[in-house]
């Protein structure tokens, strides 16, 4: 599992430790039932307090992504694919707002985004 700090983004660390492992975990880069590094040991490699990590941990958990073992460590949860898709869907209508507001920032109607979103999915 590979994990990468950006001390310059405006992203609190535990949040890229967040969103690195919930990437890998739905793009299937680590499995189901797999062990992910002990919290003081990814705290000790990526060179950041314990608190920080447990922090994300405690949110992979919390979301579902991960589960822990008592005396053992945490695990990637099975998938739950109801979860993952209603995460994609918040996703795109975050997505979605974005480019409302961008389009009325600019005088841009309805019908023009969506002309533009039929254009989009015809091509990919």
């Amino acid at each position: 599992m590979t994990i990468i700090i950006n001390n310059k983004s405006g992203v609190p660390i535990y949040e890229q430790i967040y969103k690195q492992i919930k990437s890998q975990i739905i793009s299937d880069s680590v499995s189901e039932d797999e062990p992910l590094p002990s919290i003081r040991n990814l705290a000790k490699d990526l060179r950041i307090s314990v608190i920080t990590t447990k922090r994300a941990y405690d949110e992979l958990e919390k979301d579902g992504f991960i589960y822990t073992v008592a005396g053992k460590g945490c695990f990637v949860a099975p998938k739950n694919i109801e979860l993952l898709r209603e995460n994609n869907l918040k996703l795109i209508e975050e997505h979605l707002s974005e480019s409302i507001q961008l389009a009325k920032s600019c005088k841009l109607q309805i019908n023009d985004l969506k002309n533009m979103l039929d254009v989009l999915s015809e091509e990919g």
